[in-house]
Protein backbone atom coordinates (compact mmCIF):
# COMPACT_ATOMS: atom_id res chain seq x y z
CA UNK A 1 0.00 0.00 0.00
CA UNK A 2 3.20 2.14 0.60
CA UNK A 3 4.26 2.66 -2.73
CA UNK A 4 0.90 3.45 -4.06
CA UNK A 5 0.94 6.82 -1.48
CA UNK A 6 3.39 9.54 -2.86
CA UNK A 7 4.81 9.99 0.57
CA UNK A 8 6.44 7.44 3.18
CA UNK A 9 4.54 8.31 6.35
CA UNK A 10 6.18 7.03 9.75
CA UNK A 11 3.21 6.30 12.14
CA UNK A 12 2.33 7.84 14.47
CA UNK A 13 1.38 11.12 12.45
CA UNK A 14 -0.64 14.66 14.25
CA UNK A 15 -1.95 17.29 12.95
CA UNK A 16 -3.93 20.13 14.08
CA UNK A 17 -7.50 19.25 13.73
CA UNK A 18 -8.23 22.31 11.95
CA UNK A 19 -5.63 20.92 9.30
CA UNK A 20 -8.04 17.86 8.62
CA UNK A 21 -8.41 18.66 5.05
CA UNK A 22 -4.66 19.22 4.40
CA UNK A 23 -1.90 17.34 3.09
CA UNK A 24 0.49 15.96 5.67
CA UNK A 25 3.93 16.71 4.12
CA UNK A 26 6.46 15.41 6.50
CA UNK A 27 9.86 17.22 6.22
CA UNK A 28 10.95 15.91 9.77
CA UNK A 29 10.67 12.98 11.61
CA UNK A 30 9.14 13.46 15.66
CA UNK A 31 10.52 16.32 17.97
CA UNK A 32 13.59 17.82 18.35
CA UNK A 33 13.13 18.82 21.82
CA UNK A 34 10.86 15.93 22.67
CA UNK A 35 11.37 16.40 26.27
CA UNK A 36 7.93 17.95 27.98
CA UNK A 37 6.71 15.63 29.95
CA UNK A 38 2.84 16.67 29.33
CA UNK A 39 3.32 14.92 25.64
CA UNK A 40 3.53 11.21 24.57
CA UNK A 41 3.16 12.71 20.96
CA UNK A 42 6.51 11.68 19.67
CA UNK A 43 7.94 9.08 22.15
CA UNK A 44 7.76 6.21 20.16
CA UNK A 45 10.95 4.59 19.14
CA UNK A 46 10.14 4.73 15.38
CA UNK A 47 9.81 8.61 15.74
CA UNK A 48 13.39 9.77 16.89
CA UNK A 49 13.78 13.24 15.95
CA UNK A 50 15.66 13.37 12.58
CA UNK A 51 15.53 15.62 9.31
CA UNK A 52 13.88 13.79 6.03
CA UNK A 53 16.36 13.34 3.38
CA UNK A 54 15.55 16.87 1.17
CA UNK A 55 15.78 14.26 -2.14
CA UNK A 56 12.91 12.34 -0.98
CA UNK A 57 10.95 15.39 0.59
CA UNK A 58 11.12 17.10 -3.18
CA UNK A 59 10.68 13.74 -4.84
CA UNK A 60 7.37 13.63 -2.53
CA UNK A 61 5.70 17.16 -3.88
CA UNK A 62 6.73 16.05 -7.13
CA UNK A 63 4.93 12.43 -7.03
CA UNK A 64 1.97 14.54 -5.09
CA UNK A 65 1.66 16.90 -7.66
CA UNK A 66 1.14 14.55 -10.39
CA UNK A 67 -0.78 12.44 -8.14
CA UNK A 68 -3.71 15.09 -7.00
CA UNK A 69 -2.66 17.65 -9.61
CA UNK A 70 -4.63 20.82 -8.53
CA UNK A 71 -7.30 19.06 -5.56
CA UNK A 72 -4.75 20.15 -2.52
CA UNK A 73 -5.34 23.17 -0.99
CA UNK A 74 -3.80 22.84 2.22
CA UNK A 75 -0.48 21.66 3.19
CA UNK A 76 0.96 21.07 6.94
CA UNK A 77 4.77 20.26 7.61
CA UNK A 78 4.90 17.72 9.53
CA UNK A 79 6.25 16.16 12.42
CA UNK A 80 6.32 18.59 15.41
CA UNK A 81 8.81 21.51 14.63
CA UNK A 82 9.12 21.73 11.31
CA UNK A 83 11.00 25.13 11.31
CA UNK A 84 13.99 23.85 12.82
CA UNK A 85 15.18 23.19 9.33
CA UNK A 86 17.49 25.58 8.09
CA UNK A 87 15.35 28.42 5.64
CA UNK A 88 17.64 27.73 2.65
CA UNK A 89 16.27 24.07 2.77
CA UNK A 90 12.49 25.48 3.82
CA UNK A 91 12.58 27.68 1.07
CA UNK A 92 13.77 24.72 -1.07
CA UNK A 93 10.41 22.53 0.17
CA UNK A 94 8.20 25.86 -0.10
CA UNK A 95 9.43 26.76 -3.78
CA UNK A 96 8.91 22.77 -5.03
CA UNK A 97 5.28 23.74 -3.08
CA UNK A 98 4.28 26.12 -5.33
CA UNK A 99 5.72 24.58 -8.63
CA UNK A 100 3.89 21.36 -8.28
CA UNK A 101 1.21 22.34 -6.21
CA UNK A 102 0.36 25.50 -7.88
CA UNK A 103 -3.50 25.48 -6.18
CA UNK A 104 -2.17 25.31 -2.41
CA UNK A 105 -3.08 28.56 -0.73
CA UNK A 106 -1.90 28.12 2.88
CA UNK A 107 1.17 26.31 4.34
CA UNK A 108 1.57 25.84 7.77
CA UNK A 109 3.73 23.65 10.67
CA UNK A 110 3.73 23.32 14.11
CA UNK A 111 6.57 25.44 15.64
CA UNK A 112 8.78 25.48 18.70
CA UNK A 113 10.09 29.05 19.99
CA UNK A 114 13.05 27.49 20.31
CA UNK A 115 12.89 27.17 16.52
CA UNK A 116 13.22 30.30 15.99
CA UNK A 117 16.17 31.72 17.74
CA UNK A 118 18.53 31.48 15.34
CA UNK A 119 16.12 32.74 12.39
CA UNK A 120 15.89 36.65 11.42
CA UNK A 121 12.63 38.68 11.26
CA UNK A 122 13.96 38.69 7.46
CA UNK A 123 14.28 35.45 7.32
CA UNK A 124 10.92 34.90 8.47
CA UNK A 125 9.73 37.32 6.04
CA UNK A 126 10.71 35.23 3.72
CA UNK A 127 9.27 32.21 4.44
CA UNK A 128 5.94 34.17 4.51
CA UNK A 129 6.77 35.42 0.79
CA UNK A 130 7.53 31.91 -0.06
CA UNK A 131 4.23 30.69 1.01
CA UNK A 132 4.00 29.83 4.91
CA UNK A 133 1.36 31.19 6.46
CA UNK A 134 0.36 29.88 9.82
CA UNK A 135 1.92 28.20 12.40
CA UNK A 136 1.07 26.59 15.71
CA UNK A 137 2.44 27.27 18.96
CA UNK A 138 2.31 25.25 21.98
CA UNK A 139 2.46 27.67 24.31
CA UNK A 140 1.00 25.48 26.86
CA UNK A 141 1.79 27.98 29.58
CA UNK A 142 2.80 31.80 30.05
CA UNK A 143 4.45 30.69 33.83
CA UNK A 144 7.67 30.37 34.26
CA UNK A 145 7.22 27.50 37.42
CA UNK A 146 4.86 25.57 35.31
CA UNK A 147 7.00 25.78 32.12
CA UNK A 148 10.19 24.75 34.16
CA UNK A 149 8.01 21.82 35.92
CA UNK A 150 6.84 20.62 32.53
CA UNK A 151 10.50 21.02 30.99
CA UNK A 152 8.85 22.63 28.36
CA UNK A 153 12.56 24.42 28.02
CA UNK A 154 11.10 27.66 27.22
CA UNK A 155 10.07 30.86 29.33
CA UNK A 156 7.80 33.37 29.07
CA UNK A 157 10.34 35.69 27.57
CA UNK A 158 11.51 33.02 24.88
CA UNK A 159 7.96 32.14 23.74
CA UNK A 160 6.77 35.80 23.69
CA UNK A 161 9.88 36.52 21.37
CA UNK A 162 8.76 33.89 19.10
CA UNK A 163 5.14 35.05 18.66
CA UNK A 164 6.68 38.59 18.09
CA UNK A 165 8.85 37.32 15.49
CA UNK A 166 6.10 35.83 13.66
CA UNK A 167 4.15 38.54 13.74
CA UNK A 168 6.63 41.21 12.59
CA UNK A 169 7.12 38.45 9.55
CA UNK A 170 3.73 38.30 8.84
CA UNK A 171 3.15 35.06 9.43
CA UNK A 172 -0.38 34.05 11.68
CA UNK A 173 -0.27 32.27 14.97
CA UNK A 174 -2.39 29.73 16.64
CA UNK A 175 -1.41 29.51 20.36
CA UNK A 176 -2.28 26.66 22.65
CA UNK A 177 -2.68 26.75 26.19
CA UNK A 178 -3.12 23.45 28.54
CA UNK A 179 -6.16 24.06 30.64
CA UNK A 180 -5.80 22.40 34.09
CA UNK A 181 -1.56 22.06 33.26
CA UNK A 182 -0.30 23.51 36.31
CA UNK A 183 -2.76 21.83 38.80
CA UNK A 184 -4.19 22.82 41.91
CA UNK A 185 -1.25 24.73 43.74
CA UNK A 186 -0.37 26.61 40.23
CA UNK A 187 -3.73 27.03 38.60
CA UNK A 188 -4.34 30.56 39.64
CA UNK A 189 -0.76 31.63 38.48
CA UNK A 190 -0.59 29.69 35.37
CA UNK A 191 -4.35 31.48 34.19
CA UNK A 192 -3.46 35.15 34.63
CA UNK A 193 0.48 34.56 33.10
CA UNK A 194 -0.86 32.43 30.15
CA UNK A 195 -3.42 35.63 29.62
CA UNK A 196 -0.36 37.98 29.96
CA UNK A 197 1.36 35.99 27.08
CA UNK A 198 -1.50 36.39 25.08
CA UNK A 199 -2.01 40.29 26.18
CA UNK A 200 1.37 40.75 24.99
CA UNK A 201 1.32 38.90 21.91
CA UNK A 202 -2.00 39.38 20.14
CA UNK A 203 -1.87 36.04 18.33
CA UNK A 204 -4.57 35.47 15.46
CA UNK A 205 -5.64 32.45 16.76
CA UNK A 206 -5.98 31.29 20.48
CA UNK A 207 -7.00 28.03 22.47
CA UNK A 208 -7.32 25.80 25.02
CA UNK A 209 -7.36 21.66 25.61
CA UNK A 210 -7.58 19.93 29.11
CA UNK A 211 -4.00 18.34 30.03
CA UNK A 212 -4.83 15.03 29.83
CA UNK A 213 -2.18 11.94 30.32
CA UNK A 214 -3.89 8.04 28.13
CA UNK A 215 -0.67 6.55 28.32
CA UNK A 216 -0.45 7.41 32.19
CA UNK A 217 1.32 10.24 34.26
CA UNK A 218 4.33 8.27 36.02
CA UNK A 219 6.61 10.86 33.76
CA UNK A 220 4.69 13.97 33.68
CA UNK A 221 4.67 13.46 38.04
CA UNK A 222 8.37 12.52 38.12
CA UNK A 223 9.53 16.46 37.76
CA UNK A 224 6.10 17.56 39.40
CA UNK A 225 4.83 15.50 42.04
CA UNK A 226 2.22 17.18 43.90
CA UNK A 227 0.63 17.98 40.33
CA UNK A 228 -3.21 16.46 40.70
CA UNK A 229 -6.13 17.41 37.59
CA UNK A 230 -8.09 19.60 38.32
CA UNK A 231 -11.74 18.35 38.64
CA UNK A 232 -14.38 20.65 35.78
CA UNK A 233 -15.07 22.87 38.31
CA UNK A 234 -11.91 24.18 39.29
CA UNK A 235 -11.23 23.86 35.63
CA UNK A 236 -13.66 26.08 34.59
CA UNK A 237 -12.62 28.50 37.13
CA UNK A 238 -9.02 28.31 36.10
CA UNK A 239 -10.76 29.40 32.40
CA UNK A 240 -12.87 32.01 34.18
CA UNK A 241 -9.43 34.18 35.39
CA UNK A 242 -8.31 32.93 31.91
CA UNK A 243 -10.52 34.96 30.11
CA UNK A 244 -11.13 37.66 32.65
CA UNK A 245 -7.59 38.42 32.11
CA UNK A 246 -7.37 38.42 28.31
CA UNK A 247 -7.58 42.05 26.74
CA UNK A 248 -7.26 41.11 23.18
CA UNK A 249 -8.09 43.39 20.09
CA UNK A 250 -9.13 40.42 17.60
CA UNK A 251 -8.43 37.13 18.46
CA UNK A 252 -10.30 33.83 17.16
CA UNK A 253 -10.77 31.56 20.26
CA UNK A 254 -11.45 27.96 20.71
CA UNK A 255 -12.11 25.80 23.24
CA UNK A 256 -13.65 22.77 21.73
CA UNK A 257 -11.34 20.37 21.63
CA UNK A 258 -12.37 16.78 22.61
CA UNK A 259 -10.64 16.91 25.90
CA UNK A 260 -12.76 19.87 26.92
CA UNK A 261 -15.73 19.68 29.23
CA UNK A 262 -17.35 23.27 27.92
CA UNK A 263 -17.07 24.12 24.47
CA UNK A 264 -16.37 27.79 24.58
CA UNK A 265 -15.91 29.70 20.65
CA UNK A 266 -15.88 33.11 20.34
CA UNK A 267 -13.98 36.51 18.98
CA UNK A 268 -11.84 38.37 21.71
CA UNK A 269 -12.61 40.91 23.10
CA UNK A 270 -16.03 41.29 20.81
CA UNK A 271 -17.63 37.83 22.68
CA UNK A 272 -15.28 37.73 26.40
CA UNK A 273 -18.94 38.52 28.19
CA UNK A 274 -20.60 35.98 26.67
CA UNK A 275 -17.43 33.57 26.97
CA UNK A 276 -17.72 34.28 30.78
CA UNK A 277 -21.34 34.36 31.26
CA UNK A 278 -21.07 30.34 29.77
CA UNK A 279 -18.48 29.52 32.23
CA UNK A 280 -20.41 31.33 34.94
CA UNK A 281 -23.25 29.08 34.32
CA UNK A 282 -20.53 26.14 34.13
CA UNK A 283 -19.49 26.84 37.42
CA UNK A 284 -22.95 27.70 39.88
CA UNK A 285 -25.09 25.32 37.68
CA UNK A 286 -23.19 22.63 35.82
CA UNK A 287 -26.24 20.97 35.20
CA UNK A 288 -28.04 23.55 33.47
CA UNK A 289 -24.39 23.90 31.21
CA UNK A 290 -23.99 21.93 28.20
CA UNK A 291 -21.29 19.69 29.59
CA UNK A 292 -19.38 16.60 27.68
CA UNK A 293 -20.54 13.49 28.55
CA UNK A 294 -17.26 11.83 29.70
CA UNK A 295 -17.41 9.53 27.42
CA UNK A 296 -17.59 11.96 24.85
CA UNK A 297 -13.96 13.27 25.90
CA UNK A 298 -10.65 12.50 24.70
CA UNK A 299 -7.25 13.55 23.56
Amino acid sequence: MQDTIPIRYINPVFRPPSEAQSLILPVTNGCSWNQCTYCEMYTAPQKKFRSRDETETLEAIRRCGETFGRDVHRVFLADGDALVLSTRRLLTILAAIREHLPAVRRISSYCLPRNLKAKSVDELKELAAAGLSLVYVGAESGDDVVLEKIRKGETFATTCDALNKLQQAGIKRSVMILNGLGGPTLSFQHAINSARLANETQPEYLATLVVSFPDGDDRFRANFPEWEPLAPHDLFVEMQHFISALELTRTVFRSDHASNWLVLKGTLGAEKQRLLDQLHTAILHPEAAPLRPAWARGL
